[in-house]
């Protein structure tokens, strides 16, 4: 999982990148964002509101779970499939932003704004940082190298409303694309073997919790005499 996690998350950071750097991050993920559409709210009704929209979305959620039958076998490929396929519903009925849009929307948000290409890359990599995500491909220094070179020959800092020179460093970002292996057509495969990935690891931290959970009520003197349950016959909905 490491690996794949790696590999999809610099993916992710390159062509989230190039997208924000061509549009000038105008665009956002969620309409919420666009601060300057929504009227002007009291700290009391703003609080009330992020209350009701996360209880909303909670509900939302659990009601997902509630009908949605998950098998609790983390080796079994078909009951992480299914897994995945559950929490997928989840993010889309509540409105939750999954990995790569919630990494789009940081970087758009944080970036938004920035005119120059510099000043937005060492913004990236902060944003990387804080976020914990270690550049292992050294990524970072093959993209400022990109920028130098242009910068050099054109003898000034590059703007992003540089169309031109914007589509000379996007060309260099695509030789750095293939550089190291990756390709704008292979990315949803590879997002898609990271979510099977998450859903094994979830499913196998859920299964050691259950599992902890019915040891330690096993030692209660009123269930001394009973036996511990295969955890893939549990139903999770008749616990929620």
């Amino acid at each position: 999982m490491a690996m794949a996690a790696r590999l999809v998350s610099r993916s992710r950071q390159l062509y989230s990148a190039q997208a924000a750097f061509v549009n000038g991050g105008a665009t956002q993920v969620r309409s919420f964002a666009k601060e300057t559409d929504r009227p002007p709210v009291n700290g009391d009704d703003l609080l009330k509101g992020i209350f009701f929209e996360v209880k909303k979305k909670f509900e939302t959620a659990l009601g997902v779970l509630k009908k949605e039958k998950i098998t609790i076998d983390p080796d079994d490929p078909a009951a992480v499939s299914r897994y995945a396929e559950v929490m997928k519903t989840v993010r889309e009925k509540a409105d939750l932003l999954s990995d790569s849009q919630r990494i789009k929307y940081t970087i758009e948000t944080f970036t938004k704004g920035i005119p120059d290409a510099r000043t937005y890359l060492n913004t990236l990599q902060e944003i990387r940082a804080k976020s914990g995500l270690v550049d292992h491909l050294g990524i970072e220094p093959l993209m400022m190298e990109a920028l130098e070179k242009i910068e050099k020959d054109i003898k000034k800092p590059l703007l992003r409303s540089d169309k031109k020179n914007m589509a000379t460093l996007m060309a260099e970002f695509d030789k750095i694309n293939r550089k190291l292996g990756f390709s704008k057509e292979d990315l949803p495969k590879i997002e898609k073997e990271l979510e099977m990935e998450i859903a094994k690891s979830e499913l196998t931290e859920l299964k050691k919790e259950c599992i902890e959970a019915m040891e330690t009520q096993l030692k209660r003197e009123e269930f001394k005499d009973e036996e511990m349950p295969d955890v893939k016959k549990l139903d999770i909905r008749n616990f929620l």
